[in-house]
């Protein structure tokens, strides 16, 4: 049987870094060959096998052609006389349309070596603009390698253009286009993602959401980066820094978009943003069927980082239930994921990228004191129904004001 190892496995081993999975392509070989060398089908649109032993992907050599919209329009071929060639210049990028034989040798039709060198992203072919998932792979290679100095060719940017122009990037489906975020978000420069997208023209389209940020001004005073856009993506930017998280990195980009909706009379404030934006976080979560945990953490920090960046000018009572809106006093919360996505919005503005965040240690403060009451005396006494919540919440309050005294007088 005649294998080679090919994509990102042989992209990554020149580049000398650590391989997750291999992918192999078989030349000559027709399904039913493989069933009798015991391969397992997996591919529903085209051929793939697991390796009975190994359980890695083997995919028969094959071309497409383009049918119709979208990244399922294509009527796949794959016979014995497809070769390897062939296969690869179906591929995305050069960088991803190489093969490696067994011993070493790279077969490299298409000088994905040179652009490797380059530190280029440059599709292989034409037909690269029949797939607008593509577009959000480039984009997600971006977030993984422009640490490495990764960046577009201008003709394969001038082609994502022309794809967003011609509405392809509209047949997007949703499960496709989380599943991309989704890796974007923990790689460690999902920036990168979306400034790719940007700058194609994509997020538009894609992300409507977050680009109706893109030239919203805000105050100087606080904000001395001004654009709300810039901002959420310097926010993105300082998440990715304090955690690999990739809810607390969600949370941290998607956090201002009720700003789009502030009135022009009334830039560059922003009254009420912080709920203005929730309807507008519900929509695109829905859209996109983003999961729970992500959607229930941007919710929190969307609402409340206001409060979380005034810890120190809030009133015990009012800490104390901004805190049980948060759910910190259940045993498991999402506290500390909702102190780091304010800590990187402070932290997400032009000059202030360092400064201290002394806010999160005040609402840890005061969630420990909270927590730490002993409710025995009300839950067991004669109270009933909603007085023993209204008991509880006076109590976790006088606890709060007596933590937050004493830590003020250190």
């Amino acid at each position: 049987m005649e294998t080679y190892l090919v994509g990102g496995a042989v992209r990554d081993k020149l580049l000398k870094l650590p391989v997750t999975e291999n992918d192999w392509v078989v030349l000559g070989e027709t399904p039913d060959s493989l069933l009798k060398l015991g391969f397992r089908p997996v591919g529903k649109d085209f051929p793939v096998f697991l390796h009975p032993e190994t359980q890695e992907e083997y995919a028969l050599a094959r071309t497409e052609r383009k049918t119709a919209h979208g990244y399922k329009g294509f009527s796949v071929y794959s016979a014995p006389d497809v070769t390897l060639e062939e296969d690869l210049i179906r591929r995305d990028l050069t960088i991803n349309a190489m093969a490696m034989t067994a011993d070493g040798r790279v077969i490299d039709p298409y000088h994905g070596q040179r652009d490797l060198e380059l530190r280029v992203f440059r599709h292989v072919s034409p037909a690269f603009a029949e797939d607008p998932v593509r577009i959000l792979r480039v984009a997600r290679f971006a977030a993984r390698y422009s640490i490495l100095g990764f960046t577009l060719a201008p003709e394969t940017l001038e082609l994502m253009q022309s794809m967003v122009d011609a509405g392809e990037v509209d047949y997007l489906v949703s499960e496709r286009v989380w599943a991309e975020l989704f890796k974007a978000l923990n790689e460690r420069t999902p920036v990168a993602f979306f400034t790719t997208l940007k700058v194609c023209g994509a997020l538009a389209r894609i992300f409507p959401e977050l680009d109706n940020l893109f030239g919203v001004p805000q105050p100087a005073k606080y904000h001395p980066e001004i654009d709300t856009g810039i901002h959420s993506l310097m926010c993105l930017e300082q998440a990715a820094l304090l955690s690999t998280s990739p809810e607390v990195r969600f949370a941290a980009l998607v956090h201002d978009l009720g700003k789009a909706l502030s009135p022009k009379e009334n830039l560059p404030h922003h009254y009420g943003h912080e709920t203005k934006g929730l309807p507008i976080l519900e929509a695109m979560c829905e859209r996109l069927r983003i999961p729970n945990a992500f959607k229930t953490l941007a919710q929190q920090v969307m609402q409340y980082h206001t409060h979380c960046h005034k810890a120190a000018e809030l009133r015990p009572n009012t800490l104390t239930d901004t805190l049980a809106a948060l759910g910190a006093f259940k045993p498991a919360n999402g506290l500390e994921q909702f102190l780091l996505a304010c800590e990187a919005d402070a932290r997400g503005r032009t000059g202030l990228e360092n400064q201290p965040y002394p806010q999160a240690d005040l609402f840890r403060i005061a969630a420990n004191a909270a927590v730490s009451i002993d409710i025995s005396d009300i839950v067991n006494g004669t109270l009933q129904g909603a007085k023993i919540g209204a008991a509880i919440r006076q109590l976790r309050i006088q606890s709060v004001t007596e933590a937050l005294q004493a830590y003020k007088s250190l």
